[in-house]
């Protein structure tokens, strides 16, 4: 059977620290798949906050995810400091893709892997729309 494996950018260059909460845990008892989809939707918009926009209010769009793929690495357990970086990479006329690293112990061991496909999006009128230039400007400075 066929494994994702994710490529990922050799600089990322935004780093955030989330704990593990009782919460994101699954029936294993350790960070469940669903939870840390929500973690690395946390650090985008860390990520999106530090760049100065955000999904609803990015550069005159907004955004709507259009994919998510995850490579597991290892297992993160409640009060595990979990080290998300993330860079934006292959940008195109109507969107980019987001890459996640996550690690825990100080970037040591390694727990997933992780990208997310956004479109620029009108909700009003429910339509694809281009990336802003100003968009591109920004992240090519970040």
């Amino acid at each position: 059977m066929a494994r994702i494996r994710l490529e990922l950018p050799s600089h990322f260059p935004f780093s955030t620290s989330i704990a593990v909460r009782v919460t994101d845990l699954n029936y294993g008892n350790h960070l469940g798949n669903d939870a840390l989809l929500g973690l690395i939707h946390e650090a985008r918009m860390q990520y999106f906050a530090a760049a100065g926009c955000a999904e609803l209010a990015f550069f005159g769009v907004s955004l709507i995810m259009s994919d998510a793929a995850i490579e597991y690495k290892g297992e993160g357990f409640q009060g595990d400091a979990l080290r998300i970086e993330v860079a934006s990479a292959h940008w195109s006329r109507v969107g980019f893709d987001l890459y996640y690293r996550v690690t825990k112990n100080e970037g040591k061991t390694p727990i997933a892997n992780a990208k997310t496909g956004m479109i620029c999006f009108d909700y009003s009128n429910r339509k694809i729309v281009p990336v802003p230039e100003a968009a591109k400007q920004a992240f090519r400075s970040f």
